[in-house]
């Protein structure tokens, strides 16, 4: 039951990553496209997808969680029996802290990528603004 439980975990984590990296695709993209403005950005956002599953995964599978349904966790304790409501609440936490895992990795992506939008906007303005009292 624990190899079934622990793979699981894992194909549950793959899929529900592979759902929200395909729904921050394309801002990604975008993001890149604007800040980068050179093919280094498809670099980026293959390592952004890479981190995300990364994150994922490592997320929803939680190993140490995982071990309580092999060994006790101390000495006077039993170890964990797998039933039908301990497989409905691993499932509902293999999602959950899935997406709290990406959420946490997009929403730094998604700030230092602000900085940068500013940081990138600052510099076009002050070219435009020199632009226009050298003419």
């Amino acid at each position: 039951m624990f190899f079934t439980l622990l793979f699981v975990t894992f194909a549950l984590s793959i899929a529900v990553s592979f759902g929200v990296v395909k729904t921050f695709d394309k801002p990604i993209a975008a993001i890149f496209n604007r800040i980068i403005k050179d093919e280094i950005s498809k670099t980026w956002e293959k390592y952004i997808k890479f981190a995300a599953y990364v994150v994922g995964i490592s997320g929803g599978v939680r190993i140490y969680q995982l071990e309580r349904y092999i060994s006790a966790p101390h000495k006077d304790t039993e170890v964990l029996i797998l039933n039908s409501e301990r497989w409905t609440l691993e499932v509902y936490r293999t999602i959950i802290e899935t997406l709290q895992s990406l959420a946490w990795m997009y929403l730094v992506v998604f700030v230092f990528s602000l900085v940068a939008y500013v940081i990138v906007k600052g510099f076009e303005l002050k070219h435009s603004s020199n632009g226009k009292k050298t003419d």
